[in-house]
C-alpha cells in the first residue's frame, strides 16, 4: 500500500465514525477504536483480519457501547479498503495500458514487448493464462509466440494447422470469439493436437481476439481460465486493444527488418541510415510527447492539438456520427489512416466498437511516417476514451448507490448522505422530484429488453450527472432524484425529461414525477414514498394510453391513487358514456362538451349557455338527445357522480382541458 493510500485510509476511517455518531442524542464513540483498524488498512491486511479487533472486544467483556463502536469502525474501514482496492485495480489497468503504449513507443525487443502485453494481458484480464500465437506462411501453419501462466510444456509448443481450433474460427473470421467451455463448443474444428495440449493444460473458457495487419490476421491473442467464466464486453475490447498494440509492435518489428535488409542492399547505405535515423527519432518524439500528454492526465482534445503541431495541420476529434461512414469502415477495418478528399480519416476505435476519429483538415499529401503518427495518436486516443468512460461507469454506480441508500437503508446518517451527495455536487437539502421512468418499447427478447434498460439507464445517469442529480436502475425501469429551479414544476420537470431521454434512447420513454420534496433526509422515508407516488403517476399514465408523456402526480390528484391499481378505465369510460362520444364522432356534435360544461357550472342549463356561448334552447335540445342516449336516470345522483367520473378520465386519457366554468 502507498503512503497516500494510507493517509487516505487513515483521514476516511476517523471522519467517517464521527459521522456514524452525529445522529442526534448519540454518545460520542469511546476514542481509539479506530487505531485497530488503522492499522490493518496501513499494512493491507487481508478482509477476513478486520474481525479480530470486534471478537477481542467480546472476548474481554468490553462495554456494548464500545463493541457497537468497533463494529461501525470495521464496517467503514472495510469500506475504504474496498475503495482503495478498487483505486489500486484502476490504477494498474491504466499504467500497463499507458505502459505497454511507451513499450511501443520505444520498440527495441519485439520479444520482450510481446512478452510484456501477454503479461499484463493476464493481469488486467485476472486470467489463469494467456498467449500470443503467429501464422507462418512458410510452413502453413500457426505457432505459439508468447505464453503466461502456462504449466505444459506440449501446450507451450503447439503448431496449429490453418483454421483449426479456436484460434482459427478467430482467424477465418477476423472477429473475437469467446467459449464458456472449450470442449463442449462445437463452432469449431477440434482435433486431437489441439484437444489434448488444451486438455494438459486443464483450459476450459477462451477468449480469443485476432491480431489485423490491414486485412490480413497475422495472429491471435488469448486469454484463458481452467475453469468456466463469462467474459464480460469490456474485457473483450481491453484485450482487443492489447492485440492492437501486439500487431502494431509486430508491423514496426517488420518495418525495422525492411528498413535493415534496404541498407544492406542499397549502394547509398549511409544517407538511408540517415533518413531512416530521423523517421526514427521522428516518431520516437511524437510518441514520447503522446505519452507524456497522457500521463499529465490530458484528454482526447489534447492529443489532437499535439497531433496538430506535430503534423503541421489542423487534427480534430469528432464522434463516429459526424465522421465520414464509409473512410471510417474503412480506416477501422483496415486498421490505417485513410485519405478522404482532402483530409485523413484515422478510426478510433476499442476492439470492433468505433469510439470516433481523428481528422486531419486539409493535408491531401502525407508521408508513411506522418501518416503512422495519426495511426498511432488514434489508438492513444482510444486508450484515454476507454479510461474517461471507466470513470464515468463508477461516478454512475456511485451515484446510483447513494440514491438507493436514500431509497432503501433508512437508518443512515443524514450528515454522511450529504457528505456523500456533496461529493457529486447534488444538494440533498434543495427541493427535489422523484421520477420514474420506463421503456415504451416492444423489444422481443431478454437480452434486447436488458440491452433497452442499460441504455436507460446510461441516458438518465448522464442526466442526473449534468443537473446534479442522482440516477438508479429499479423496477425495470429508472428512477432519478433531480432538483427543481426556481420557477419550474414537476410537470414541466417530468415532460422534460421524457422527451429527453426518449431522444437519448430512440424510444418513447414514459415519465411519472413525484409533488416536489424538500430536506430529503429529514425524514427517512421521503425519498421512498415519494419514489411510491411517482410511480402510481406512472402507472396511471400508461392506464391512460399517454405513454411516452411526462406528468406529476398534482396533475391526477386523487385520480393518481385509483388509476394506479388493475381497473379496466377504457372500459369503465365506454360503458358510462361511450354512446356520447361515438355520437359526437359519427355526427361532429359537442353533445360531450355540453355535458361537461353542464356538470361545471352546476347542473344549470342558463350558466351551460352562457359558458358555450349557446342559446338556453340548444342546451336543451342536446340534453334531451343526451337523455335517450344515457337513459332517462342519467342524472340521478349515482349516475351523475360516475358520468363526471368517466368524463374527466377521458379527458385526462385525450390530454384535453376541462370545460370552463
Amino acid at each position: 500500500m502507498s503512503r497516500d493510500h494510507v493517509q487516505s485510509a487513515e483521514h476516511a476511517v476517523p471522519g467517517a465514525a464521527t459521522s456514524g455518531r452525529a445522529r442526534s442524542g448519540a454518545r460520542p464513540a469511546p476514542a481509539g477504536v479506530e487505531t485497530p483498524f488503522l492499522e490493518l488498512l496501513a499494512r493491507g491486511a487481508p478482509a477476513e483480519t478486520y474481525e479480530q479487533p470486534v471478537l477481542l472486544a467480546r472476548a474481554e467483556r468490553q462495554p456494548a457501547e464500545r463493541i457497537a463502536a468497533l463494529e461501525q469502525a470495521k464496517l467503514l474501514a472495510l469500506r475504504v479498503r474496498s475503495e482503495l482496492e478498487g483505486r489500486r485495480r484502476r490504477e494498474a489497468e491504466l499504467s500497463a495500458l499507458f505502459e505497454t503504449a511507451h513499450d511501443l513507443a520505444g520498440l527495441r525487443d519485439l520479444d520482450a514487448v510481446l512478452q510484456a502485453i501477454v503479461q499484463r494481458a493476464r493481469s488486467l484480464l485476472g486470467t489463469d493464462v494467456a498467449y500470443l500465437s503467429l501464422n507462418d506462411p512458410a510452413r502453413g501453419d500457426t505457432y505459439m509466440r508468447v505464453t503466461e501462466g502456462s504449466v505444459a510444456a506440449r501446450f507451450q509448443q503447439l503448431r496449429l494447422g490453418m483454421g483449426e481450433g479456436l484460434g482459427g474460427l478467430v482467424a477465418q473470421t477476423a472477429r473475437p470469439y469467446v467459449t464458456d467451455d472449450y470442449f463442449r463448443d462445437g463452432r469449431f474444428q477440434h482435433t486431437r493436437t489441439i484437444d489434448t495440449g488444451v486438455r494438459d493444460e486443464g483450459l476450459v473458457a477462451i477468449l480469443g481476439v485476432p491480431l489485423m495487419l490491414g486485412h490480413h490476421v497475422i495472429g491471435v491473442l488469448f486469454a484463458a481460465d481452467r475453469r468456466a467464466r463469462l467474459f464480460e464486453r469490456e474485457q473483450i475490447a481491453l484485450l482487443g486493444s492489447f492485440a492492437a498494440l501486439a500487431a502494431a509492435a509486430i508491423d514496426t518489428a517488420n518495418l525495422l527488418a525492411e528498413t535493415r535488409s534496404a541498407l544492406a542492399d542499397l549502394e547509398r547505405a549511409n544517407e538511408i541510415i540517415q533518413d531512416r535515423s530521423g523517421v526514427i527519432e521522428r516518431a520516437s518524439d511524437v510518441h514520447d510527447r503522446l505519452a507524456e500528454l497522457v500521463l499529465r492526465g490530458g484528454g482526447v482534445h489534447d492529443v489532437a492539438a499535439a497531433v496538430s503541431q506535430v503534423l503541421d495541420g489542423t487534427v480534430e476529434f469528432t464522434e463516429a456520427a459526424a465522421a465520414p461512414a464509409r473512410a471510417l469502415e474503412s480506416s477501422r477495418a483496415e486498421g490505417h489512416a485513410v485519405r478522404h478528399g482532402d483530409d485523413w480519416i484515422a478510426a478510433v476505435a476499442a476492439g470492433d466498437e468505433l469510439l470516433g476519429a481523428l481528422v486531419l483538415r486539409g493535408h491531401p499529401g502525407l508521408d508513411p511516417v506522418d501518416q503512422r503518427t495519426l495511426e498511432r495518436a488514434a489508438m492513444v486516443t482510444s486508450l484515454l476514451l476507454l479510461a474517461r468512460r471507466s470513470a464515468a461507469e463508477a461516478e454512475q454506480r456511485v451515484r446510483g448507490e447513494l440514491l438507493d441508500d436514500l431509497l432503501d437503508a433508512r437508518d443512515r446518517d443524514p450528515r454522511l448522505l450529504r457528505e456523500r451527495a456533496a461529493r457529486l455536487q447534488a444538494d440533498l437539502d434543495a427541493t427535489h422530484a422523484v421520477l420514474a421512468a420506463r421503456l415504451e418499447g416492444g423489444a422481443t427478447d431478454a437480452d434486447q429488453e436488458a440491452d433497452a434498460r442499460r441504455r436507460l439507464w446510461a441516458a438518465a445517469s448522464h442526466l442526473a450527472a449534468t443537473r446534479q442529480g442522482l440516477a438508479a436502475a429499479r423496477d425495470g425501469g429508472t428512477v432519478l432524484l433531480l432538483p427543481l429551479t426556481p420557477g419550474d414544476t414537476a410537470t414541466d420537470l417530468a415532460r422534460r425529461t421524457a422527451r429527453h431521454l426518449g431522444t437519448a434512447v430512440h424510444e418513447p420513454v414514459t415519465v411519472g414525477a413525484s409533488a416536489p420534496v424538500e430536506r430529503l433526509t429529514d425524514r427517512p422515508d421521503t425519498v421512498a414514498a415519494a419514489y411510491a407516488e411517482a410511480r402510481r403517476c406512472l402507472d396511471a399514465l400508461r392506464r391512460l394510453g399517454r405513454s411516452g408523456d411526462g406528468a406529476a402526480a398534482e396533475d391526477l390528484g386523487f385520480l393518481g391513487l385509483l388509476l394506479a391499481g388493475e381497473q379496466d378505465i377504457a372500459g369503465f369510460v365506454d360503458r358510462t358514456i361511450g354512446q356520447v362520444v361515438a355520437y359526437d364522432e359519427r355526427r361532429g356534435t359537442e353533445l360531450l362538451r355540453t355535458l361537461d360544461a353542464y356538470f361545471a357550472s352546476g347542473m344549470s342549463p342558463a350558466r351551460t349557455k352562457d359558458d358555450l356561448h349557446v342559446h338556453v334552447n340548444t342546451v336543451a335540445q342536446r340534453l334531451e338527445r343526451i337523455g335517450r342516449l344515457l337513459g332517462g336516470d342519467w342524472q340521478s345522483p349515482a349516475r351523475a357522480l360516475e358520468i363526471q367520473l368517466a368524463l374527466r378520465l377521458h379527458r385526462l386519457s385525450a390530454g384535453t382541458p376541462p370545460a370552463p366554468h
